[in-house]
């Protein structure tokens, strides 16, 4: 039986909004502070790294189109520096293009604009459930290492090492090896994907999820053009197999 982690209470949640919209910053700010939420501000990404020095909010809700600093340019800086706090992005844009490079770029989900204040709250709950390290349960704490070929996943310090030396992983690359982690030799499609990462109600393509695999195939496989690890199960969606034994309908 799947196990999810609990709820981050309201008490405990902490919102940090960069975007240089004026009006739906006090908005949003009238609406989390009236259900008790702390609730903090940014109008650009340019001190965004310098604000993370002195403040871990729980999640970042991040606007793409901004000047100076943009949301996707903000979001590469914030990963490649190792930071895997959980990341919404905010556009406007009706094209998925861009969405779609948030996902690949290690965003943990994205909402489009105009939306609900009450929708945003609900992709954060969403979001921290699934990803957010504060909320990981105790069963999963004393969870056991993955292992697979040279690579060892840590659940507890949501790490992959090979051969003991830590491999540079986007929180979206994180995420999506641990719900294959903890859904081996299960085959998942791409839906079922798309729900476990990003919620029911996710506007994700296939290609949302299909890129991502291949990405994390060029970390955690010997050959990418040819997997044994993270198999592709013909017309229907992945499988994780740990072992790397090969599985007879993979294409």
């Amino acid at each position: 039986m799947e196990v999810q982690a609990p709820a981050l209470s309201d008490a405990a949640l902490q919102v940090l909004l960069v975007d240089d919209d004026a009006e739906l910053r006090d908005l949003l700010r009238k609406f989390f502070q009236q259900r008790g939420i702390a609730f903090s501000v940014l109008h650009d990404a340019v001190n965004l790294a310098r604000r993370l020095q002195r403040e871990r909010p729980s999640v970042i809700v991040l606007d793409l189109m901004m000047p100076g600093v943009d949301g996707l340019t903000a979001l590469k800086q914030l990963r490649a520096s190792g930071d895997t706090i959980p990341v919404i992005m905010l556009t406007a844009r009706a094209e998925g293009v861009e969405r779609v490079l948030g996902l690949e770029l290690g965003a943990d989900d994205y909402l489009g604009k105009p939306f609900m204040p009450q929708e945003l709250l609900a992709r954060i709950r969403a979001v921290l459930r699934r990803h957010g390290p504060q909320q990981t349960t105790v069963v999963q704490k004393k969870r056991a290492p993955c292992r697979f070929g040279r690579f060892e996943l840590d659940f507890s310090t949501r790490t992959l090492r090979c051969e003991g030396t830590p491999v540079k992983l986007t929180g979206g690359e994180y995420a999506l090896l641990e719900v294959l982690a903890l859904h081996s030799r299960e085959t998942l499609s791409r839906t079922r994907l798309i729900e476990l990462l990003h919620g029911p109600d996710a506007e994700v393509t296939e290609r949302g999820i299909d890129v991502p695999v291949w990405r994390l195939r060029r970390l955690i496989e010997d050959d990418p053009s040819n997997p044994r690890r993270l198999q592709t199960m013909r017309g229907v969606g992945y499988m994780f197999i740990p072992d790397g034994a090969a599985d007879e309908e993979s294409a």
